[in-house]
């Protein structure tokens, strides 16, 4: 019996195979179109694709075509292929404005851009360009589905960019360009007023402010100390029990001596 089974099986899987080869040859777009479907309803997205990307041109404006390019935005998606996908839901959106899968396309489109996002350390422009996709999603469809997953993935990107944004602010600090790093946390922290990175970012802007203070030509050093000064006394402000106490402290103390000698 199982060796039925498996013969079985086994002219079936030929058969479509050969059925499959024979759509890829044939001119006929209604038999593309048809094996292209029933690929499709079987989860066989790559080779759906070759024959959906075969088909489209001669497909719109037809009454198929929305059931087409769904299918098709679909199996992008479905392999992985996030830029064409999202490509092909966004053509979809403006195609046909009254589908019922409108609000899942839209999503899709927009959640494909966020699976390009790379990680933090790298160009995030993808990244941004997904967050602006999202947003344009959870501002047209706010009672929508999706709306919870949606805000949920905006809230990862978000963070990510927020994330490169204080490190590349550190990064200043890390090469020692303190005038920079200065201006640098000066923005982020304006630009992020709730961010877990704050007491970080108040840190390492004193920080910079002290290596630039205790390392500046006599003529300048007064009013950098007094700088590094203000930004110890905002850091102790945010948190008094920050966990950079004792080397803030530390700092201070320099600080402190060291103004005195233009007091004398």
């Amino acid at each position: 019996m199982k060796k039925i089974i498996s013969l079985l099986l086994l002219v079936a899987l030929f058969s479509s195979c050969n059925e499959y080869q024979k759509a890829l040859k044939t001119e006929d777009v209604a038999v593309k179109f048809d094996i292209a479907t029933k690929l499709y309803d079987a989860g066989k997205y790559s080779k759906a694709i070759r024959l959906f990307e075969q088909i489209a041109p001669a497909y719109r404006g037809k009454p198929q075509a929305e059931k087409l390019f769904y299918m098709f935005s679909q199996s992008y998606y479905k392999t992985k292929q996030y830029y064409l996908a999202g490509y092909q839901f966004e053509s979809f959106v403006s195609g046909y404005p009254k589908s019922e899968k409108i609000q899942e396309a839209a999503y899709l489109g927009a959640k494909s851009y966020s699976k390009l996002s790379p990680a933090y350390s790298l160009d995030q422009a993808d990244t941004v360009k997904a967050i602006d996709k999202l947003q344009s999603f959870i501002d047209s469809y706010p009672n929508s589905e999706y709306l919870a997953d949606a805000n949920a993935t905006l809230k990862v990107l978000s963070d990510k960019i927020e994330k490169k944004v204080y490190e590349n602010a550190k990064g200043y600090n890390t090469i020692s360009d303190y005038k920079s790093a200065i201006i640098a946390f000066d923005n982020f922290i304006a630009d992020y007023p709730g961010t877990k990175f704050k007491e970080d970012a108040l840190f390492y802007k004193y920080d910079s402010a002290y290596q630039l203070a205790i390392n500046s030509i006599p003529a300048k050093m007064e009013e950098r100390l007094n700088v590094a000064k203000v930004a110890h006394s905002n850091l102790v402000k945010f948190d008094a029990n920050t966990k950079y106490k004792k080397k803030a402290d530390e700092m201070f103390a320099r600080i402190d001596k060291d103004l005195q000698k233009f007091t004398k």
